[in-house]
């Protein structure tokens, strides 16, 4: 069920005075999805970008946008991101039941878009379990949400191997994607059990040589990956 892993780099750790350079940078170095993290001070303490960053973006590079919505009310707010651009909308599974779950993806669906499901590192992954055939993805949070820079979460790699198996057991095969703490010396872990998608913040768009570090940090993740298909 694995894909190569490919790498998200997170704009919340780009040079904001130089973004469409970063973006120049990540798009050299073949990132598969350039993530966007939208956060509203409400479900995070962080307030950060929005849909006019988004319009921007699709003007100047054609990488897929992977939109992050850290929000209290995706119900609402969904369809700005979806006419801006977004090419896979995530939406965190706390601020909402099962039904509305649902009705999101469906409305995701819907514009033509890819939809996904996000989880605290606190959350129990049962909540998945309803709708882990009707996404395109999961987000397996491996730090708490709201700020960049933060260090991984033991064990986030255990629940990684939970969501795999999750998945399988409901022939499913959704993306898995980890954001938080990722770097040369984490993504082995979390691709061991089973994540196709990474992001990374500091340890690309932080780095001297962007593209450099964004080859280096996929390279690991590949090869600590099981076999395809597995």
């Amino acid at each position: 069920m694995f894909e190569p892993v490919k790498i998200a780099p997170s704009i919340l750790s780009a040079d904001f005075m130089h973004l469409a350079r970063d973006i120049e940078r990540i798009d050299k170095g073949g990132a598969g999805f350039i993530h966007v993290d939208v956060m509203d001070g409400h479900f995070v303490n962080n307030l950060t970008m929005g849909v006019p960053v988004i319009k921007q973006l699709k003007g100047v590079t054609d990488v897929p946008l992977d939109v992050h919505l850290m929000i209290e009310n995706p119900q609402k707010q969904l369809p700005w991101y979806l006419d801006a651009g977004a090419d896979i909308v995530t939406v965190h599974a706390e601020v909402a039941d099962e039904d509305q779950l649902v009705e999101i993806i469906d409305q995701i669906h819907a514009a033509g878009a890819k939809a996904g499901v996000s989880v605290k590192p606190s959350t129990s992954l049962e909540v998945l379990e309803p709708v882990i055939d009707k996404v395109d993805m999961v987000l397996v949070m491996s730090v708490e949400p709201g700020f960049s820079g933060q260090s991984y979460i033991e064990g986030s790699d255990d629940r990684v191997a939970s969501v795999v198996a999750m998945a399988k057991a409901h022939n499913a095969s959704p993306l898995i994607e980890v954001d938080g703490g990722m770097n040369t010396q984490t993504v082995g872990k979390v691709c061991a059990q089973g994540a196709d998608v990474i992001v990374c913040g500091n340890a690309v768009c932080g780095a001297p040589d962007p593209a450099c570090a964004l080859k280096e940090i996929e390279r690991i993740a590949n090869e600590a990956q099981p076999a395809l298909d597995a």
